[in-house]
């Protein structure tokens, strides 16, 4: 396992070794931390610090389990703290929820947004606090359900609904805001 050789070597002095985990996980870090500040200058803000806390932290990291696991754990729980976000309010009426994405899109620009990863990434955005995350943990990141519990503290079984939901809430966005679109592309 090569995340075990950058964790031997820092921990025997060679500090330089941690650009490793700084370079492997900091997309993800900040897409993590992105789903729950709201806000990109707080994400960075957050996923600094949680690096300083891998950092000092790392005679604790258990080999046995995967690094991002981990470190994700730490970012997911120093954005929660950061922001006091409420991340699991359940609210299974997706009308709540709902947006105008015309507030955030003139004319143009939506006739210009025909990726199917930034329209994704866009309704991602727009949903609450936990439901997007899910899902990009568990789709983007390709983080098992196993996994994706022990980065948000959440039993599996717990995890599992949430994913439901998420899913669901998805596409309910997507029929909702982008009717021209076809869904089975994106689900």
């Amino acid at each position: 396992m090569k995340e075990r050789v950058y964790v031997e070597k820092i921990l025997s002095g060679n500090t330089s070794a941690f650009a490793y985990f700084v370079n492997t996980y900091q997309g993800m870090a900040i897409n993590i931390a992105y789903r729950i500040c709201k806000n990109m200058q707080d994400a960075e803000d957050v996923v600094q610090e949680s690096f300083v806390k891998a950092y000092k932290n790392l005679h604790t990291f258990r080999l046995e389990s995967k690094f991002s696991t981990w470190f994700y754990r730490i970012v997911f729980n120093t954005a929660v703290t950061h922001t006091k976000a409420k991340m699991w309010v359940i609210d299974d009426e997706v009308e709540s929820v709902a947006v105008d994405f015309s507030s955030d899109l003139n004319t143009g620009n939506q006739i210009e947004i025909n990726e199917t990863s930034e329209i994704v990434s866009h309704v991602l955005s727009k949903m609450p606090n936990g439901y997007g995350l899910m899902l990009s943990l568990f789709y983007l990141e390709d983080n098992s359900v196993k996994e994706v519990a022990e980065i948000t503290g959440l039993n599996i079984s717990n995890v599992k609904v949430m994913l439901f939901r998420a899913r669901k809430m998805f596409k309910e966005l997507m029929t909702k805001n982008y009717p021209e679109l076809d869904k089975e592309e994106m689900i």
